[in-house]
């Protein structure tokens, strides 16, 4: 585990600092970066500055990947089919439940339930103002066009998000930790990134339609192009051309090695964005957070005792039920924060869910590692693996 990742949660607690003391001293840089953005109808898509901090995020994951894995994955059917399982049939529809059972009834109270968030229009629609759109109004802001949401809504969006994007990052860190199946995560994560370029765009749209939010599916699917496939390709290619040239020794000693702290470091970055403009509402009430990480926690431990136990019942070894209890009960949050900015806006209640994403899984995930490593007796072990005094 390299120090950036070892200590990602005191990263992530200083980048919010600093994103709420320069929300403070000079709300404008925000808001002019925000306003760097591709547009489409006048509307904008892609945030430049955003786009940039996600390819460097997710590129250095997908050059990791091997692709000839992916074939021999077909000799373990009963852990993938599991994995998969859990994170296209099952985790999306629970959070989606969780989360609106905790900020939609049990703490809508707290949150108001009169409060409200201003999302962008979604791209393609053609509405005037007054009109509605599932839970919004169409309101006029600023001269442009903003769709008003509940409060609550906005954060639900942010968790369905988060819920239909399993990890394929920093789950690789949390098999090695619990001395899980090297072979079979990364093989997950490939699958997962082949398998998010279809399920993510048609699980997010029709959950969100499901929960009356805005569902632009061209914005989707261009998110997908934009935080998925196209570092996808990058890391494929350039993968193959480094290892021609270079050499695979190379490679993945000198290459990955250098490579790995980008990816925390633009994520880093975003999170500085995003609290720059979100700051002063935790600040003025610094329970969303609370409100907001307690269903995502629920979500998470129930995931991954649902895959945990299931591995147990179909007689699987220690070495693939931990990384697959892993992979399902972890989420691919940049992903999610890049949908979420793009769909609704980086000063989005949406947004800051994604984020509080992100503030919850690395103390949680650890502490599921030690969990399993202090369970692995209820498991068999692969001949190779047995631990010290079995």
């Amino acid at each position: 585990m390299s120090f950036f990742e070892r200590y990602l949660t005191l990263w992530v607690a200083l980048c919010i600092g600093a994103g709420i003391l320069l929300g403070k001293i000079a709300p404008e840089l925000a808001q002019t970066l925000d306003g760097m953005a591709i547009t489409v109808n006048d509307a904008p898509v892609v945030s430049i500055p955003i786009a940039l901090c996600l390819f460097f995020m997710m590129y250095p994951i997908m050059v990791k990947i091997d692709f000839h894995e992916v074939v021999k994955a077909g000799k373990a059917l009963r852990p993938v089919g599991l994995t998969l399982f859990i994170n296209w049939a099952v985790k999306p529809f629970t959070m989606y439940f969780i989360a609106s059972f905790f900020l939609g009834t049990l703490f809508l109270a707290f949150i108001g339930p009169e409060a409200v968030d201003l999302v962008k229009m979604p791209l393609g629609t053609s509405l005037s103002v007054g009109d509605t759109y599932g839970a919004g109004q169409v309101v006029l802001v600023d001269g442009a066009k903003m769709l008003e949401v509940p409060l609550w809504r906005s954060y639900l969006a942010g968790c369905i998000l988060l819920g239909i994007a399993p990890c394929t990052a920093m789950v690789l860190v949390w098999g090695y930790l619990s001395k899980g199946n090297d072979a079979h995560t990364l093989v997950m994560v490939a699958i997962n990134s082949l398998t998010m370029l279809v399920l993510f765009g048609v699980l997010g749209g029709f959950l969100l339609g499901v929960g009356r939010l805005p569902v632009p599916w061209q914005a989707l699917l261009l998110s997908i192009s934009i935080y998925v496939a196209l570092p996808l390709v990058a890391g494929y290619t350039s993968r193959k051309w480094i290892i021609a040239a270079k050499g695979e020794p190379w490679f993945k000693e000198t290459f990955l090695r250098y490579l790995t702290p980008v990816t925390i470091t633009a994520l880093l970055i975003t999170l500085v964005l995003l609290f720059a403009l979100k700051g002063e509402s935790i600040v003025e009430n610094p329970l969303t957070i609370l409100w907001i990480a307690i269903p995502l926690i629920v979500q998470t431990v129930l995931i991954f005792a649902l895959g945990y136990g299931l591995s147990r019942l179909m007689g699987l070894t220690y070495e693939n039920a931990a990384p697959t209890a892993m992979i399902g009960a972890s989420n691919h949050f940049e992903v999610a924060i890049a949908t979420a900015v793009m769909l609704y806006g980086l000063s989005s209640g949406a947004a800051l869910a994604t984020v509080v994403g992100v503030l919850i899984e690395v103390p949680l995930m650890l502490i599921l590692v030690k969990f399993c490593l202090g369970t692995q007796g209820w498991f068999r072990h692969e001949p190779s693996s047995v631990p010290e005094g079995a």
